[in-house]
Protein backbone atom coordinates (compact mmCIF):
# COMPACT_ATOMS: atom_id res chain seq x y z
CA UNK A 1 0.00 0.00 0.00
CA UNK A 2 1.77 3.22 -0.97
CA UNK A 3 1.74 6.23 1.29
CA UNK A 4 -1.54 7.93 -0.05
CA UNK A 5 -3.50 5.06 0.30
CA UNK A 6 -2.29 4.27 3.43
CA UNK A 7 -3.22 7.59 5.31
CA UNK A 8 -5.99 7.76 2.97
CA UNK A 9 -7.04 3.77 4.78
CA UNK A 10 -6.37 5.89 8.54
CA UNK A 11 -8.01 8.83 7.67
CA UNK A 12 -5.71 11.01 9.31
CA UNK A 13 -5.04 13.71 6.64
CA UNK A 14 -6.29 15.40 3.27
CA UNK A 15 -4.80 14.75 0.11
CA UNK A 16 -2.69 17.83 -0.19
CA UNK A 17 -0.97 16.98 3.04
CA UNK A 18 -0.23 13.90 1.88
CA UNK A 19 1.22 15.37 -1.32
CA UNK A 20 3.47 17.43 0.58
CA UNK A 21 4.95 14.82 2.68
CA UNK A 22 5.99 12.76 -0.37
CA UNK A 23 7.13 15.65 -2.07
CA UNK A 24 9.53 16.14 1.25
CA UNK A 25 10.20 12.48 0.79
CA UNK A 26 11.63 12.62 -2.48
CA UNK A 27 13.11 16.40 -2.73
CA UNK A 28 16.56 15.33 -4.21
CA UNK A 29 19.80 17.40 -3.21
CA UNK A 30 21.17 19.76 -4.92
CA UNK A 31 24.64 19.76 -5.80
CA UNK A 32 27.00 23.22 -5.88
CA UNK A 33 30.09 22.66 -7.89
CA UNK A 34 32.58 25.47 -6.61
CA UNK A 35 35.81 26.47 -6.62
CA UNK A 36 37.29 29.12 -4.03
CA UNK A 37 38.99 30.97 -6.94
CA UNK A 38 35.40 32.19 -8.20
CA UNK A 39 33.38 35.11 -5.62
CA UNK A 40 30.44 34.52 -6.78
CA UNK A 41 30.99 30.50 -5.84
CA UNK A 42 31.51 32.73 -2.57
CA UNK A 43 28.00 34.63 -2.59
CA UNK A 44 26.21 31.54 -3.69
CA UNK A 45 27.71 29.66 -0.42
CA UNK A 46 26.93 32.71 1.43
CA UNK A 47 22.98 32.31 -0.23
CA UNK A 48 22.76 28.44 0.47
CA UNK A 49 22.00 28.24 4.56
CA UNK A 50 19.41 30.33 3.74
CA UNK A 51 18.00 28.67 1.14
CA UNK A 52 18.29 24.84 3.21
CA UNK A 53 16.21 26.12 5.60
CA UNK A 54 13.33 27.20 3.02
CA UNK A 55 13.51 23.92 1.25
CA UNK A 56 14.65 21.31 4.10
CA UNK A 57 17.18 19.71 1.90
CA UNK A 58 20.52 20.48 2.29
CA UNK A 59 22.72 21.12 -0.29
CA UNK A 60 25.83 18.91 -1.92
CA UNK A 61 29.12 20.70 -1.68
CA UNK A 62 31.35 19.49 -4.62
CA UNK A 63 35.06 20.34 -4.64
CA UNK A 64 36.50 21.15 -8.70
CA UNK A 65 39.04 22.97 -10.45
CA UNK A 66 37.99 25.75 -12.26
CA UNK A 67 40.98 25.94 -14.20
CA UNK A 68 40.42 22.37 -15.47
CA UNK A 69 37.33 23.02 -16.33
CA UNK A 70 38.10 26.07 -18.53
CA UNK A 71 40.81 24.46 -20.08
CA UNK A 72 38.45 21.26 -20.92
CA UNK A 73 35.33 23.63 -22.58
CA UNK A 74 37.97 26.49 -23.63
CA UNK A 75 36.19 28.94 -21.49
CA UNK A 76 38.13 31.87 -19.46
CA UNK A 77 37.05 33.73 -16.80
CA UNK A 78 34.77 36.66 -16.60
CA UNK A 79 37.84 38.73 -15.94
CA UNK A 80 38.74 38.00 -19.46
CA UNK A 81 35.23 37.59 -21.00
CA UNK A 82 34.26 41.18 -19.83
CA UNK A 83 37.17 43.22 -20.92
CA UNK A 84 36.75 45.43 -23.13
CA UNK A 85 32.65 44.87 -23.73
CA UNK A 86 30.67 48.41 -22.81
CA UNK A 87 28.33 48.25 -20.34
CA UNK A 88 28.34 44.38 -19.36
CA UNK A 89 30.88 44.90 -16.69
CA UNK A 90 28.24 47.49 -15.29
CA UNK A 91 25.77 45.42 -15.88
CA UNK A 92 27.54 42.39 -14.08
CA UNK A 93 27.78 44.68 -10.90
CA UNK A 94 24.30 45.77 -10.81
CA UNK A 95 23.54 42.09 -11.49
CA UNK A 96 25.69 41.20 -8.13
CA UNK A 97 23.79 44.20 -5.93
CA UNK A 98 20.47 42.53 -6.83
CA UNK A 99 21.67 39.00 -5.59
CA UNK A 100 23.38 40.61 -2.26
CA UNK A 101 19.58 42.30 -1.64
CA UNK A 102 17.66 39.47 -2.41
CA UNK A 103 19.38 36.90 -0.30
CA UNK A 104 20.59 39.38 2.28
CA UNK A 105 24.55 37.87 2.00
CA UNK A 106 27.45 40.52 2.54
CA UNK A 107 29.21 41.18 -0.32
CA UNK A 108 33.12 39.90 -0.72
CA UNK A 109 36.20 42.04 -0.67
CA UNK A 110 37.80 41.73 -3.49
CA UNK A 111 40.88 40.13 -3.72
CA UNK A 112 44.17 41.81 -4.64
CA UNK A 113 46.24 38.70 -5.72
CA UNK A 114 43.31 37.86 -8.13
CA UNK A 115 43.59 35.62 -10.17
CA UNK A 116 44.66 32.82 -7.52
CA UNK A 117 45.70 29.50 -8.16
CA UNK A 118 43.34 27.26 -6.20
CA UNK A 119 44.72 24.01 -7.43
CA UNK A 120 46.34 23.33 -3.56
CA UNK A 121 43.37 25.16 -1.83
CA UNK A 122 41.02 22.49 -4.36
CA UNK A 123 42.95 19.53 -3.46
CA UNK A 124 43.14 20.21 0.21
CA UNK A 125 39.24 20.61 0.11
CA UNK A 126 39.37 16.89 -1.06
CA UNK A 127 41.42 16.16 1.80
CA UNK A 128 39.35 18.40 3.97
CA UNK A 129 36.40 15.59 3.26
CA UNK A 130 38.89 12.98 3.90
CA UNK A 131 39.45 13.97 7.39
CA UNK A 132 35.85 14.57 8.60
CA UNK A 133 36.84 18.58 8.53
CA UNK A 134 35.32 19.60 5.12
CA UNK A 135 33.03 21.93 6.18
CA UNK A 136 34.81 23.90 8.68
CA UNK A 137 37.63 24.30 5.88
CA UNK A 138 35.11 25.39 2.87
CA UNK A 139 34.38 28.01 5.50
CA UNK A 140 37.58 28.60 6.17
CA UNK A 141 38.79 28.63 2.68
CA UNK A 142 36.40 30.90 1.23
CA UNK A 143 37.20 33.70 4.28
CA UNK A 144 40.27 33.71 3.04
CA UNK A 145 40.33 34.34 -0.21
CA UNK A 146 37.07 36.86 -0.17
CA UNK A 147 35.85 38.59 3.49
CA UNK A 148 39.70 38.56 4.18
CA UNK A 149 41.52 38.25 1.20
CA UNK A 150 44.83 36.80 1.28
CA UNK A 151 47.39 35.24 -1.08
CA UNK A 152 45.77 31.79 -1.10
CA UNK A 153 48.42 29.78 -3.54
CA UNK A 154 51.08 30.84 -1.90
CA UNK A 155 51.71 27.66 0.96
CA UNK A 156 53.19 29.72 3.57
CA UNK A 157 50.13 32.24 3.57
CA UNK A 158 47.26 29.90 3.08
CA UNK A 159 49.13 27.53 6.36
CA UNK A 160 48.94 30.27 8.76
CA UNK A 161 45.32 31.31 7.52
CA UNK A 162 43.96 28.01 7.96
CA UNK A 163 45.69 27.37 11.46
CA UNK A 164 43.88 31.04 12.41
CA UNK A 165 40.41 29.26 11.57
CA UNK A 166 41.16 26.23 13.89
CA UNK A 167 42.44 23.60 11.17
CA UNK A 168 45.78 21.70 10.78
CA UNK A 169 46.62 22.85 7.18
CA UNK A 170 50.01 20.73 7.87
CA UNK A 171 48.22 17.81 7.64
CA UNK A 172 45.32 18.45 5.13
CA UNK A 173 48.62 19.78 2.65
CA UNK A 174 49.95 16.85 3.03
CA UNK A 175 46.77 14.84 2.76
CA UNK A 176 46.56 16.61 -0.50
CA UNK A 177 49.72 14.95 -1.95
CA UNK A 178 48.24 11.49 -2.03
CA UNK A 179 47.59 10.19 -5.75
CA UNK A 180 43.73 9.16 -4.57
CA UNK A 181 42.84 12.47 -3.51
CA UNK A 182 44.35 14.27 -6.42
CA UNK A 183 42.50 11.54 -8.70
CA UNK A 184 39.49 12.42 -6.77
CA UNK A 185 39.58 16.13 -7.60
CA UNK A 186 40.19 15.26 -11.18
CA UNK A 187 37.23 12.71 -11.50
CA UNK A 188 34.87 15.48 -10.11
CA UNK A 189 36.37 17.88 -12.74
CA UNK A 190 35.76 15.66 -15.56
CA UNK A 191 32.15 14.53 -14.46
CA UNK A 192 31.20 18.26 -14.13
CA UNK A 193 32.74 18.94 -17.64
CA UNK A 194 31.01 15.10 -19.16
CA UNK A 195 27.59 16.95 -17.60
CA UNK A 196 28.01 19.79 -18.90
CA UNK A 197 29.67 22.02 -16.97
CA UNK A 198 31.92 25.21 -18.62
CA UNK A 199 32.41 27.65 -14.83
CA UNK A 200 31.56 27.72 -11.17
CA UNK A 201 29.08 28.26 -9.66
CA UNK A 202 27.21 25.56 -11.19
CA UNK A 203 24.48 24.11 -9.34
CA UNK A 204 22.55 20.36 -10.56
CA UNK A 205 19.17 19.08 -9.52
CA UNK A 206 19.22 15.26 -10.75
CA UNK A 207 20.41 15.86 -13.84
CA UNK A 208 18.75 19.27 -14.54
CA UNK A 209 21.73 21.70 -14.58
CA UNK A 210 21.70 25.68 -13.51
CA UNK A 211 24.59 27.93 -14.20
CA UNK A 212 25.31 30.91 -12.27
CA UNK A 213 24.57 32.28 -8.81
CA UNK A 214 21.49 34.23 -9.96
CA UNK A 215 19.81 30.54 -11.12
CA UNK A 216 19.73 29.88 -7.21
CA UNK A 217 16.00 31.27 -7.51
CA UNK A 218 15.95 28.36 -10.31
CA UNK A 219 16.97 25.60 -7.95
CA UNK A 220 14.88 26.70 -4.93
CA UNK A 221 12.00 26.40 -6.95
CA UNK A 222 12.72 23.38 -8.86
CA UNK A 223 13.48 21.75 -5.26
CA UNK A 224 10.78 22.73 -3.61
CA UNK A 225 7.98 22.13 -6.41
CA UNK A 226 7.25 25.60 -6.40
Amino acid sequence: MDLWRALRHNGRKTRSEIQVRENELTRIAPQFLFDFGSPNAYLSHLAIPGIERRIGVKFEYVPILLGGIFKSTNNKSPAETLAGIKNKREFHAVETERFIRRFKVQPYVWNPHFPVNTLNLMRMAVAAQVEGVFEKYVEAAFHHMWREPKKMDDPDVAAKALASSGLDAQKLFARAQEPEVKARLIKNTEEAVARGAFGSPTFFVGNEMFFGKEQLREVEEMVSGK
